[in-house]
């Protein structure tokens, strides 16, 4: 009987899998809904015995069974997407059903649980550091260095959260591991709460992402036993894009407005009700459940550049040829990822610019594609790398309306508590829409200034990188801001 692979993924379902996946069962074949591959330009996409096919159409089936079909792809493994990458976060991507537990187990699953139960909770978090993990959600701070201030920290109570409030556009990595491979994440929040002391556990997810929430609730129970006594939940958002900032998250989680705390104090010691509490990105967690199994941290330590060590699982999206997911160590060049790997833009115009970290990341000139994918290079050319995403612009953009929208982004997004992010953006609008309409030298000065003033005294990252995108795109672009 033809077994034929087809994932769930909501972006498949997006394109038509679920009717896809109806006519092969139709036709007598055993379906199997697997994890994506992350090669979004190609969904449904559909593999039998290693070789691919896409995208697919339920009328395909007859030519795809007979091996006529002119959508082959090969053997999807070999694929140049593939073959380039380098996966440990994303090794089950598209080889595994999302809730079998035996496909998990069979695939290395539960081995860093195991072996770091042996260990003490110092030894853990000394492999975590030396294996250079920073946190993948944007601020790519040390995760051994914050789980090793949690468990110093005095409390009765600990806690570890795990920040699943993916609001970046053009990213998607959270939810394609969320619901492709949710025991990697679940696995790595019993490991990091067993490193800091922590008794339970929280996953606060976006409520754009249902998918993602039922299949880490289903999750979560079948693997209630294995990760016992560590008690994990998932709470949902309610969509504000600031409750991505973690003490705005921990309010949320707390019955309270989501709004950004003063620090200190730390989350790390004095988080979620007063307690404890480590707060990591998802990426960042699902990476330790590899790291812990025997070899994987010094693996991880010798990938990478500099002090960006292991892998990045990059996104990239917006008008480009071949989207997706791509994972590989820290030091491609921006040109690799968008010429070479992702196949220049969609439309076949010429790359205008890149936005690299989401809608508050700076906007990258072509001329600057020799820029290597490190947070200190991005840091030195006052740039952000942020969560990964990359989303690419043809030539005909308008990077005034672009830097415009990043203003309106903020004032829209702002939690409202300090002076630079609530009345800042707002004026930050009124002061483009000034420039776009009659450009004066004193009005560019004023909106400079403006920018220097939210990036020093903004309470959180929402203010403090808005200018990032603004000033990037009046620097390499002022033609399109009237001047």
């Amino acid at each position: 009987m033809t077994i034929v692979r087809i994932s769930d993924d909501v972006l498949a379902l997006a394109c038509g899998a679920d009717a896809v996946a109806a006519a092969f069962a139709e036709v007598g074949c055993t379906v199997e809904r697997v994890s994506s591959w992350g090669m979004h330009w190609l969904e449904p996409l559909v593999e039998i015995d290693g070789i691919g096919w896409g995208p697919v159409k339920p009328g395909d089936v007859a030519a795809i069974l007979c091996g006529t079909s002119d959508k082959a792809i090969g053997s999807i493994a070999d694929h140049p997407f593939i073959a380039r990458q380098k996966r440990l976060t994303f090794a089950r991507a598209g080889r595994t059903r999302p809730l079998n537990l035996d496909d998990y187990a069979a695939t290395g699953g539960w081995a860093g649980l195991n072996r770091a139960r042996a260990l003490t909770p110092v030894t853990i978090i000394a492999e975590v550091t030396q294996s250079g993990l920073r946190g993948r959600g944007g601020a790519g701070f040390p995760a051994g260095v914050k789980w090793r201030t949690v468990a110093a920290a005095p409390g009765a109570r600990k806690y570890i959260v795990c920040n699943a409030d993916e609001g970046d556009s053009g990213t998607f990595a959270d939810r394609i591991l969320m619901e492709g491979d949710p025991f990697a994440l679940i696995e790595g929040m019993a490991i990091a709460a067993h490193a800091v002391g922590a008794q339970a556990g929280t996953i606060y997810v976006r409520s754009e992402y249902p998918h993602a929430i039922a299949k880490l609730n289903a999750a979560i129970d079948l693997a209630a036993a294995i990760i016992a006594p560590f008690r994990l939940e998932v709470r949902v958002g309610a969509g504000a894009y600031v409750c991505g900032e973690e003490t705005a998250l921990l309010n949320s989680l707390e019955g309270k407005r989501g709004e950004v705390r003063t620090k200190p104090p730390l989350p790390a010691i004095e988080g979620l009700f007063g307690c404890p509490t480590a707060v990591n990105n998802v990426l960042t967690i699902a990476a330790v459940s590899h790291i812990m199994r025997p070899g994987g941290g010094d693996l991880y330590a010798s990938l990478g550049t500099g002090r960006s060590r292991g892998t990045m699982p990059i996104q990239l999206a917006g008008n480009i040829r071949h989207g997706g997911l791509f994972e590989a160590p820290f030091g491609l060049t921006l040109y690799e990822l968008i010429h070479d790997i992702g196949g220049g833009t969609a439309t076949g115009r010429p790359v205008k610019a890149v936005q690299v970290g989401g809608p508050l990341g700076a906007y990258i000139h072509p001329r600057d594609f020799a820029l290597p994918f490190d947070y200190e290079a991005y840091a030195a050319a006052d740039a952000l790398i942020g969560h990964g995403g990359i989303t690419v612009f043809d030539d005909s953009v308008d990077m005034g309306a672009m830097a415009r929208f990043a203003m309106q982004f903020c004032a829209i997004e702002s939690c409202g508590k300090c002076t630079p992010c609530r009345i800042g953006s707002t004026r930050g609008v009124e002061l483009i829409d000034r420039i776009r309409s009659t450009p004066r030298q004193a009005d560019i000065t004023l909106l400079e200034d403006l920018c220097e003033t939210l990036k020093d005294a903004s309470l959180c990252a929402l203010g403090g990188f808005t200018p990032y995108p603004v000033l990037s795109a009046l620097k390499h672009w002022p033609g399109d801001f009237g001047r």
